[in-house]
């Protein structure tokens, strides 16, 4: 009736999809369900609907169905149980029924009110003379008040200050006395001459206090700690010409600089390291063992140990309300976007509204557990990016695996890809660097110094003569989308077994720019696409991913566009806990973090370890 399934339609079940900040509906071809759960008894209310129709009451409907079937039935519950009663009827449909009229009801279309005519408004009864005199008789008395208090003010302030400037005041009369008696001209001519005397004094005045200040003062270069005085070395002009791909030469340089870790163990992506509260806590109880745990006062500490119980009752809303609003705070103060710790928050909620709690468990700990779960679950999507693998699967195909970095202006695409270029290196595979960001003045001189810099950790000689990089540039002012794809034709002539793809940083809201993104990546079919974001943006980091995802599929031509497959997580070293950004991406986009940047060295590149993430964002 009205597009609703009626009670015991028999409908095709399946699992409930996973509930994602509050969404209770799901979507399947022409059909639209809703539904509620009841953890108390372990109840599911489902409401079925054609999609087309616009059912305003739905929501009304399934809470009031859930509210009377509960009520109605609750003893039998609380005896045999949800399960003790699946053979059993129901006699609801009398009651089904009549809930589904007054929801129908409730919703009709009421009639707009209609306007007051002017006639029936209070102004129409106010006369001109009452809206006119009485502001036109108080203005003149409060300015007539106000000069004269002013004028209070001032005779008081001259009155005081009149025996101090006598002498003053008569000069003053006596020069405007000579102007009266001198021509405009003559006037003129002496305000000059005063002009210039006084500037010419105030001149004096400031050269007089310092006269070896001009002696001591002179340029000096700087010298840097880390800098090299030799022009030669910094002349790069004969390196290397536009529109080739050729090695650079090898450079020397520290390798200690560019390494940092030395210790470490070649081609190894390390996990995210982090230390929560509670190793904390246990390394201070192993130091200080001595210290007592309970204050004077026993009774007094028992009965703070037990403030905060919750003994065997099912939660409600009430109860965790308060913990709730504290958690949204907290997660908005860690960078997680607003909007996402609310969703955040209430599907802690309805997840755990009329769950039974333990003896000795308090709602704080109730909640904080369930919603740790719930950030590493979203931090843990289903589908996993292996590099490495998908890269010897390619070379199984004797073709290269393609790389493709996007992003705003200024997170670090260029010095990340160099990065991920060094991890690659050090796994055995030879990369070709495509320079496509031909906008930025400078972007193709710095992927050519981290080209020379690769080179010279990797020398041809201890890979048997083959070079393990190279840049791929056409100069600026190019279509980078042809660069691209060249790029990718020269690597698979040459036997590279990796491409990575620099493009120009845009904002979200340029459409031309983000136009010509879809383009390179509709035209060149990369195997990887990948955003790199900053780990210091909130709530900027749903709008970015969401433009950029939107932008991709407006402006490709396939049936399937081609979104957004990873993120790459930058400058992670300088936002101590509030790693929220991390969760705000992966929520939005339900795409893995590939890498974190953790640092300006080749090595300072890490894997998402989720648990890590999640121990700094509860800490306190």
């Amino acid at each position: 009736r009205g597009g609703l399934l009626a009670a015991g339609t028999p409908i095709l079940t399946a699992p409930l999809p996973q509930e994602r900040g509050g969404n209770n509906s799901f979507t399947h071809e022409a059909l639209t369900l809703k539904y509620k759960l009841d953890n108390q008894f372990e109840l599911v209310f489902v409401v079925g609907f054609q999609k087309i129709l616009t059912l305003t009451y739905v929501d009304k409907l399934i809470d009031d169905v859930h509210k009377e079937f509960r009520d109605k039935y609750r003893n039998e519950f609380q005896q045999k149980g949800a399960l003790g009663l699946l053979n059993g009827t129901f006699d609801f449909k009398d009651d089904f029924m009549r809930l589904l009229r007054d929801a129908e009801e409730s919703s009709k279309v009421r009639a707009p009110t209609v306007m007051k005519t002017f006639e029936q408004s209070l102004k129409s009864q106010k006369t001109v003379k009452c809206m006119i005199e009485p502001r036109a008789g108080e203005k003149p008395k409060e300015k007539v008040k106000n000069k004269k208090n002013k004028g209070s003010k001032k005779d008081g302030t001259e009155a005081v200050a009149a025996p101090s400037k006598a002498s003053a005041g008569d000069k003053q009369l006596s020069a405007a006395g000579e102007k009266e008696e001198l021509t405009k001209d003559e006037i003129l001519q002496k305000n000059r001459e005063e002009f210039f005397r006084r500037h010419m004094k105030a001149g004096e005045k400031s050269r007089s206090p310092k006269p070896d200040a001009q002696k001591e003062k002179g340029k000096k270069p700087r010298v840097w700690d880390l800098g090299n005085s030799n022009a030669k070395v910094l002349d790069y002009s004969n390196s290397a010409t536009n529109g080739s791909a050729e090695a650079c030469p090898v450079e020397e340089f520290d390798p200690d600089m560019a390494l940092g870790d030395r210790n470490r163990e070649p081609g190894r992506l390390y996990d995210l390291e982090y230390e929560s509260d509670d190793e904390a806590e246990e390394e201070k109880v192993v130091q200080n063992p001595s210290k007592p745990s309970v204050k004077k006062g026993g009774l007094g500490g028992m009965f703070g140990m037990l403030k905060g119980l919750v003994g065997s009752k099912s939660l409600t809303r009430e109860d965790m309300d308060p913990v709730l609003e504290k958690m949204k705070d907290h997660l908005i103060a860690k960078n997680v976007a607003a909007e996402i710790a609310v969703q955040l928050c209430e599907s802690v909620a309805k997840k755990l509204e009329g769950k039974v709690m333990g003896t000795f468990t308090t709602v704080t700990s109730t909640v904080k557990q369930a919603l740790q779960e719930a950030l590493v679950q979203i931090l843990q999507p289903q589908r996993r990016v292996d590099v490495l693998r998908d890269v010897m699967d390619a070379q199984r195909h004797r073709r290269p695996y393609v790389v493709t970095f996007c992003g705003v202006n200024g997170v670090g695409k260029s010095t990340n890809l160099a990065k991920i270029s060094f991890w690659l290196i050090e796994n055995g595979f030879s990369v070709l660097i495509a320079a496509c960001d031909t906008f930025r003045a400078g972007a193709v001189e710095q992927l050519r110094t981290h080209t020379r810099r690769l080179n010279a950790l990797h020398p041809p000689e201890s890979h048997g003569g083959r070079t393990m990089v190279q840049l791929y540039e056409k100069g600026y002012g190019k279509d980078a989308a042809g660069i691209a794809m060249e790029a990718i034709s020269y690597a698979r002539n040459q036997g590279f077994d990796v491409v990575l793809v620099d493009t120009a940083g845009r904002m979200q809201d340029n459409a031309p720019l983000m136009t010509a993104l879809a383009k390179l990546i509709a035209v060149n079919a990369p195997d990887l696409v990948l955003f790199v974001g900053e780990a210091l943006v909130g709530n900027e980091a749903v709008d970015q991913l969401v433009k950029f995802n939107k932008a991709l599929a407006d402006h490709s031509m396939a049936q399937t566009p081609r979104l957004i497959d990873g993120i790459v997580l930058t400058k992670f070293d300088t936002i101590d806990d509030k790693v929220g950004a991390a969760i705000s991406m992966t929520y939005i986009t339900s795409k893995p973090i590939v890498f974190v940047g953790t640092g300006q060295t080749y090595c300072d590149l890490r894997s998402l370890n989720a648990k890590a993430v999640v121990a700094a964002l509860m800490k306190a």
